[in-house]
C-alpha cells in the first residue's frame, strides 16, 4: 500500500489469492506432468517422513470455534526428499495416521528402491521394507539420532516449524480448504520457486505469463 500497488487491505488480499491460486495451478500441472515423485535408489537422497498436527488455535482457548477447524481433525503427513541443500517436500491432509490412510499415498509419492526415514510409528514398521523401500527408523525416546544407522527426522522436524509459521502468520488453518491452498503454494515455493535459478519471483512471472498467456513483443 506504500508504494501505490493497492489502495486498500482488500485489494491486496484479492491480489493475494489470485496469486496463490496462480501458484497452485502451475503446482497441479507439475503434478500431472510428474507426479510429484520423491526419492530413488541414488545413496545422495533420501525421503523423511513424518505427521504434524495442524489446527487453529483459540487465544486463551477463548471466542467461538464454528468457523475453525476442529482440534483433532488436522494431520498433515509430510514425506521429504533430502539431497545436500535441496528438500522437496510432499504435504497431504490426511484423516488419520493409520497404515491404511498413509500405505497408498507412500506407495503413489516414493519411489520403490529409496532410503526413507522415519520414527517407529506403528503405521510403518514392517510395512516399508517388504514394499520395496530401504527403512530406516529411529527411537525418538532414546534418542534424536540413531547411533548405529544415523537415521533421523530433523529435516522434515525443521520444516514442519517453517511450515506452521508461515501457515499461522496468514491464519491459513482456518478451514480445510485455506489449509490445503496454503500447503500447496509452500510446496510450489520448494519445486517450483526455489529450483528457479532466477529466484521464486522470476517463476512466478513465468507461471502468470502461462496462466494469462500474457504476449510479449
Amino acid at each position: 500500500m506504500e508504494d501505490g500497488v493497492a489502495k486498500t487491505s482488500t485489494t491486496l488480499s484479492r491480489m493475494n489469492k489470485l496469486l496463490r491460486k496462480v501458484c497452485i495451478n502451475a503446482l497441479s500441472k507439475l503434478k500431472r506432468k510428474t507426479g510429484l515423485r520423491v526419492g530413488g535408489k541414488s545413496r545422495q537422497k533420501f525421503v523423511a517422513i513424518d505427521e504434524s498436527k495442524f489446527a487453529h488455535k483459540r487465544k486463551f482457548n477463548r471466542g467461538r470455534c464454528r468457523t475453525t477447524w476442529q482440534r483433532k481433525k488436522g494431520w498433515v503427513f509430510g514425506m521429504m526428499e533430502v539431497k545436500g541443500a535441496r528438500r522437496l517436500p510432499v504435504l497431504k491432509m490426511v484423516k488419520d495416521r493409520s497404515r491404511t490412510t498413509l500405505m497408498p499415498i507412500i506407495k503413489r509419492h516414493i519411489r520403490r528402491g529409496s532410503a526413507v526415514y522415519s520414527d517407529n510409528w506403528r503405521a510403518y514398521l514392517n510395512a516399508l521394507q517388504p514394499q520395496g523401500y530401504k527403512h530406516l527408523t529411529v527411537n525418538h525416546s532414546k534418542n534424536f539420532v540413531d547411533p548405529q544407522t544415523g537415521c533421523h527426522t530433523q529435516h522434515i522436524e525443521r520444516a514442519w516449524l517453517a511450515i506452521k509459521a508461515q501457515v499461522s502468520r496468514f491464519r491459513g488453518n482456518k478451514t480445510k480448504k485455506l489449509l490445503k491452498e496454503h500447503l500447496k503454494f509452500i510446496q510450489w515455493h520448494y519445486w517450483l520457486g526455489r529450483r528457479n535459478r532466477k529466484g521464486a519471483l522470476a517463476q512466478l512471472i513465468h507461471d502468470i505469463r502461462k496462466a494469462y498467456r500474457f504476449r510479449v513483443n
